[in-house]
């Protein structure tokens, strides 16, 4: 039995989704910025994704911006925020926890000259609102702060936050990568100027993303060519990519309140099966204010590469953090943030469940996980 247990690094492409994108990889091949009866037949089914990734997140078809992925839906809000305000000011208020593709344009930009505010998080990983508001200055002029944290799950609050940017006419850069499709998100009720989203985390294929950019706002564009996503991304649409993030879209909006109730289930039976087997075990991030999908376990006295290897060997994939940082020899700096020690950090192991898990898979998991910990702990 092969059992995916790391759905916030990737997700399977849905058999919908397939079904969806096929016919542009074959017949429907036309360019849509071409008048003639090839690229009207695409431009439609673009126009028609655009729509439905709307729906899901509350914002109009028109401001929602295809990207090739998450991570560019950053760098464009961020890079593109500094070059359009950067002579009104040139301070940026974010978050210690956000992932790469936030927090190292943020490097970048500082690089530059601009000056970034890390607001830190407690031992739950909750954020300080206080501490957020009390960081903008009349130079200020983006606040960039994640949905859901991608290690823990732990959920920011998106909404309290807008209200703030908005009082203070900020702008409020949202990485919703890990959120969209998992929990509600709406671009208008919450106040978001900005809000980056991903195809392959809501199953549809990589190469794909969106930054959905509020009617009205400044932004300059990343990507300079022709006039494509109205002047805000030049490069010829990724037509295949777009109708399959369009159908995900479709699908998570049809079924997410009834699916995340299952995989909470799920979650929380494999979290208290390791706390309930495995002496020690605790889980990182509030137990309550996360992700239906997500768990953050450290194990005292086992390096997580070391059970990750073990329960590989078994057919059970999960991961110790970021796909984004594997192969890296450095802590993750979520945990850090959290206050975990080196030695509680080198021990924490992500489980991240998805569509197709079932009992039967995280009984299996529960099976195999305590007899593993305990040759390690007699190894070590």
């Amino acid at each position: 039995m092969m059992i995916y247990l790391d759905h916030n690094a990737t997700t399977p492409v849905h058999p919908d989704v397939v079904e969806a994108l096929l016919p542009f990889l074959q017949g429907k091949f036309g360019n849509p910025s071409s008048i003639h009866w090839a690229g009207r037949a695409v431009k439609g089914a673009v126009e028609e994704a655009r729509e439905q990734v709307s729906a899901l997140v509350g914002c109009e078809p028109g401001e929602v911006v295809f990207t090739s992925s998450g991570t560019e839906a950053d760098n464009m809000a961020i890079k593109g925020v500094a070059a359009a305000l950067g002579g009104r000011g040139n301070h940026i208020v974010t978050t210690q926890v956000e992932h790469p593709g936030v927090a190292n344009p943020c490097l970048y930009l500082e690089s530059l000259g601009f000056e970034v505010t890390r607001v830190t998080v407690d031992r739950d990983g909750l954020l300080d609102l206080e501490r957020l508001e009390a960081a903008i200055t009349d130079r200020t002029i983006l606040i960039s702060a994640m949905a859901a944290n991608n290690e823990t799950g732990v959920l920011f609050p998106v909404r309290e936050i807008g209200e703030i940017a908005a009082c203070r006419r900020v702008y409020f850069h949202c990485d919703g990568v890990q959120a969209a499709g998992r929990i509600p998100l709406s671009v208008r009720d919450d106040s978001i100027s900005f809000l980056a989203l991903s195809g392959h985390k809501l199953y549809a294929p990589k190469g794909i993303g969106a930054l959905v950019v509020r009617r009205g706002v400044k932004c300059h564009p990343l990507i300079h060519g022709g006039s494509q996503e109205r002047n805000r991304r030049g490069g010829t649409e990724n037509v295949a990519g777009i109708v399959a993030f369009g159908r995900a879209c479709a699908i998570a909006r049809e079924t997410m309140n009834g699916e995340m109730g299952r995989i909470k289930g799920l979650r929380d039976r494999l979290e208290e099966g390791i706390l309930s087997r495995v002496s020690g075990a605790c889980v990182n991030g509030h137990r309550e204010q996360r992700l239906p999908t997500t768990t953050n376990i450290t194990i005292p006295g086992v390096e997580a590469d070391s059970l990750l290897m073990a329960l590989d060997l078994e057919g059970i994939a999960a991961s110790s953090g970021s796909a984004c940082s594997s192969g890296t020899l450095k802590l993750s700096p979520v945990l850090a943030a959290m206050g975990r020690t080196p030695e509680e950090a080198k021990g924490s192991v992500r489980f991240s469940l998805g569509k197709g898990n079932t009992v039967e898979e995280i009984d299996r998991v529960l099976a195999v996980l305590p007899a593993i910990v305990a040759r390690l702990r007699g190894e070590s």
